[in-house]
């Protein structure tokens, strides 16, 4: 932990709370001779009260350790670089539109990388206006497909999938974007709507 780095994002995040030393001190027990020495560089909070600090300014106590927010300037939440993360003990499905530090059950999530599927992993046809979509992959307990979605610049629908279920559900018909599936075993794969025949 860089100390001026640390003590100046606490105060950062101080000020743009609107709290003085003291309400901060209050706030997380300590003195407000602690908070000061923090954001002078001359000390740093002990790691016990990392998780309060975070708390009180809504943050990550990984960005305290830092000293620095990364604020994903470049991307500016484009839909088309949208990422998936699933947690492997619980089943949780997360999107961030740039990087994110993403956990969940304690671990820290990786996003999937989407492959190209094949072209029998997904099929689509008109049914009552909407598009029905379809897949023979197996549904196993051991082996299936945990989600769908359909993405494009602007939307993302999601679709639940269970194992010993059939895959399958419907949607609006839309020409462009990507068909998305989440495999247990085989990962994220995806299909260009402009490649399927509807």
């Amino acid at each position: 932990m860089d100390q001026t780095r640390t003590g100046e994002l606490i105060r950062q995040f101080r000020t743009k709370l609107g709290l003085t030393q003291k309400q901060l001190a209050d706030r997380i027990n300590v003195s407000d001779k602690a908070v000061s020495k923090w954001e002078t560089g001359s000390g740093c909070p002990d790691i016990s009260l990392l998780a309060a600090l975070a708390d009180v300014f809504g943050t990550d106590m990984g960005v305290l350790i830092s000293g620095e927010i990364d604020r994903n300037e470049s991307e500016k939440g484009d839909m088309k670089k949208l990422r998936f993360y699933v947690c492997g003990d619980c089943g949780n499905i997360i999107t961030s539109a740039t990087d994110a530090a993403v956990t969940c059950c304690g671990s820290r999530l990786a996003p999937l990388e989407a492959k190209k599927a094949d072209d029998d992993m997904c099929r689509a046809e008109h049914m009552d206006g909407e598009l029905y979509v379809t897949s023979s992959h197996e549904m196993t307990k051991e082996h299936h497909i945990s989600f769908a979605a359909y993405l494009n610049d602007s939307t993302l629908m999601m679709f639940r999938q269970y194992p010993e279920w059939e895959m399958h559900f419907t949607m609006p018909v839309y020409r462009s974007g990507k068909l998305l599936v989440c495999c247990n075993k085989c990962g994220l794969l995806y299909r260009d709507m402009e490649d399927m025949d509807i």
